[in-house]
């Protein structure tokens, strides 16, 4: 009788092993990220190691603001889905800061959606690579593909 219970217990726990990542990495459908001016949605979210310099263009650089006044003001990665420089979602995390002069030139900052806005406004910008908080927020290299939003 024991051994069965074992046996069982054994069962549920490899049960629950499998099922709860499944649910941590639910699909979210709600804006997350913008890219090529459209915000999609992302799945899970998996560290990578550091690449080399045989593999860093094999990552997009995503662009994770941290003193925006503008609450509609998500991360901007490099590229999206459907176009060709898109690698899959494989990221490489920057932190920008709006500089002083951009609060005094347009009280509240626009809102960036692509990386031609950010290429736009890079005089009233600060990007450093990695993340603003790699334990928090995202780590510096990551996979997370991004979904269509519904």
């Amino acid at each position: 009788m024991f051994r069965k219970l074992s046996f069982l217990t054994l069962i549920a726990a490899l049960c629950l092993v499998m099922v709860v990542p499944a649910f941590a990495a639910a699909p979210n459908f709600s804006p997350a990220i913008y890219a090529d001016g459209r915000a999609w949605g992302t799945k899970g979210l998996s560290p990578l190691p550091a690449p080399n310099e045989h593999n860093l263009q094999s990552f997009d650089k995503l662009f994770v603001f941290t003193n925006s006044n503008n609450p509609d003001q998500l991360p901007v990665s490099e590229a999206g889905p459907g176009n060709p420089a898109y690698n899959g979602g494989r990221w490489y995390t920057h932190t920008v800061m709006w500089t002083s002069q951009a609060f005094v030139d347009f009280g509240t900052v626009p809102v960036l959606k692509s990386y031609q806005d950010i290429m736009h406004y890079m005089d009233y910008l600060d990007i450093q690579p990695g993340s603003p908080d790699p334990i928090n927020g995202p780590p510096n290299f990551f996979e997370c593909p991004l979904l269509p939003v519904k």
